[in-house]
């Protein structure tokens, strides 16, 4: 590889976790990757100027509009590190540009499946999740036809154990203790609610065309495992690593190829105890309901990902109780009857639905006493 160029870089969303660690892998590695864009939704004004001056790309900006006209850029990859559905036109940007999409924006996926598939390559979406990267990596263990179902890990967040009675008394600052990872106030609280690996179950049945009933949730606190395949004969390949997201960025801005020393490897001459149990579908519905969702299909996961982003919202004003987020997304849910067919599914009816559910979500919240 040292022979050859630096990989042009777009990086979206580059004052949020996954962007300021993929300019850490940047600055680690300056003849595999060059900064040709950044962008930033405008929220570290003076972090995203030091970052322009430090990296001096030859396209900069803030905003949404940035962020698409930066992923239509040429390049040979384009990071999405953005946070919600504000994500999708940039997804949709730079596919359509032909550019790899090294895809950490989760959401634009799930609200714009049918959308985003149309218009991908074969191979043109490099997953950047944690766990749909450890995913990718193990399916090269085998052939599509061999695979009998994916094991999405979760660590169960910082309530793990605890009933659903128990759950209305959590608050907001607890909620924002994710037991390994330090990340922005939506997603650990979706990690807190499980919201976060209910989109990770349609990512993966989107992203490999998995039925989902072949897609399986385990919890497993350590989170060293960040998923597995099962194979038809019974092997089960996993990916295993610290609980950092350090690999998948890397593997995002370099697939097929890794990057050397991108994270310490695990010790092990250090004894540890690993566990694994059962998803409570009780206290922590979202996943079920992602399920619904995501079978349902059409506009119904935007729904589900819209009417969270509201409820998580309220539930940091104090005017939900935590187990109200999930609550209220279903009954969001249970109200929409919208576009169902893939085949005529169009970006305006997916920001319709999302429009639609944050108006009906705010609805119902203001009749709660």
């Amino acid at each position: 590889m040292n022979d050859q160029r630096p990989r042009d870089v777009v990086i979206l969303g580059s004052t949020g976790s996954i962007g300021t660690q993929a300019l850490d892998l940047v600055r680690a590695n300056p003849d595999r990757f060059r900064v040709v864009a950044l962008t930033a939704g405008g929220s570290n004004k003076e972090l995203f100027e030091a970052q322009v001056a430090e990296f001096a790309p030859m396209f900069s900006g803030l905003g949404e509009e940035a962020s698409v006209e930066a992923a239509a850029q040429p390049a040979d990859v384009v990071l999405n590190g953005i946070t919600g559905a504000v994500g999708l036109r940039p997804t949709l940007a730079a596919l359509e540009a032909g550019n790899t999409l090294a895809l950490a924006n989760k959401e634009s996926l799930i609200i714009g499946g049918p959308l985003v598939k149309r218009v991908a390559g074969e191979g043109q979406i490099v997953p950047v999740d944690s766990e749909h990267s450890a995913i990718a990596q193990s399916l090269r263990a085998g052939r599509a036809e061999e695979v009998r179902k994916l094991v999405l890990t979760a660590s169960g967040g910082p309530f793990r154990g605890r009933s659903r009675d128990e759950l209305a008394q959590v608050t907001p600052a607890q909620a924002l203790k994710h037991p390994n990872f330090a990340m922005g106030r939506v997603i650990t609280t979706n990690s807190a609610t499980l919201v976060n690996k209910g989109l990770e179950v349609i990512e993966a049945h989107l992203l490999f065309d998995v039925p989902f009933d072949r897609i399986e949730v385990v919890v497993h606190p350590q989170q060293y495992i960040h998923s597995m395949v099962e194979f038809t004969d019974g092997a089960v390949v996993a990916q295993l690593g610290l609980p950092t997201m350090l690999v998948p960025i890397s593997m995002g801005m370099a697939w097929p190829e890794r990057v050397p020393d991108a994270e310490t490897p695990i010790d092990w001459t250090k004894a540890a105890d690993w566990r694994f149990e059962p998803l409570d579908d009780v206290a922590f519905p979202a996943v079920a309901l992602a399920r619904e969702a995501g079978t349902r299909a059409g506009t119904h996961p935007a729904v589900y990902n819209a009417a969270n982003e509201v409820c998580v919202d309220a539930f940091h004003e104090g005017r939900i109780p935590f187990p109200g987020i999930v609550d209220t997304i279903a009954e969001v849910m249970a109200a929409h009857s919208g576009v169902r067919s893939e085949s005529s599914l169009t970006i305006e009816d997916v920001l319709a639905a999302d429009a639609w559910a944050r108006e009906e979500a705010t609805r119902i919240l203001e009749t709660r006493p």
